[in-house]
């Protein structure tokens, strides 16, 4: 059994595939529940009001997908 392994052999397209996944889902999963918790923290825990939540949530999400969209080029 130990016998066959071969160090380096092995196909990790699938392993590799599922690493970009999670870490797609968790940056974009965290932009989303921000935009939501300053959205509806600003809408009823201020005085802002829908709007005033509304607008700020809209802003950081644009910028949320700004800075985290993936850069031409970006290789590890």
């Amino acid at each position: 059994m130990a016998g066959d392994y071969h160090r380096g052999e092995m196909d990790i397209q699938e392993q590799a595939a599922t690493y970009a996944a999670f870490g797609g889902m968790a940056k974009w999963g965290s932009l989303a529940i921000a935009v939501v918790l300053t959205v509806i923290t600003l809408w009823f825990c201020t005085p802002a009001g829908f709007l005033g939540g509304l607008i700020p949530g809209i802003v950081l999400a644009v910028l949320g997908v700004v800075f985290l969209r993936e850069k031409p080029g970006s290789t590890h």
